[in-house]
């Protein structure tokens, strides 16, 4: 019976050794010299000019949750796709409803003028 075990613990036995080399060698390896160059943050190869610390305007954020928002209401639609074929018009009627809602969420955005990108 414990003998079934035995491959799992030596799996475990190797995933703890390697996270234990991981873990010491590289920096005895590499050493621990800081330079100006290994300082900068690397930006596709361009020297920054400004620090990445600044403030965004509101507006990105809000563009971005609008998309996650969005973005998830079309992941429940596509369960509902899958089984359209057994909802019959029930699943027609429910998911014009839901798109219904989505519409009137979008066109309230939209009034509110949180899709202007220039603002």
């Amino acid at each position: 019976m414990l003998s079934d075990y035995f491959p799992l613990l030596i799996f475990l036995a190797a995933i703890f050794v390697f996270g234990l080399i991981a873990l010491f060698f590289p920096p005895w390896l590499a050493g621990a010299r800081t330079t100006t160059a290994k300082a900068l943050p690397y930006e596709s190869g361009i020297v920054p000019r400004t620090t990445a610390r600044r403030r965004f305007a509101v507006s990105f954020y809000l563009t971005a949750m609008l998309f996650i928002i969005f973005d998830v209401e079309a992941i429940f639609i596509y369960p509902w796709a899958v089984i359209l074929k057994g909802l019959r018009w029930f699943g027609i009627a429910e998911m014009a409803v839901f798109v219904g809602i989505l519409l009137i969420a979008l066109i309230y955005v939209w009034k509110k003028g949180a899709l202007e990108w220039g603002s």
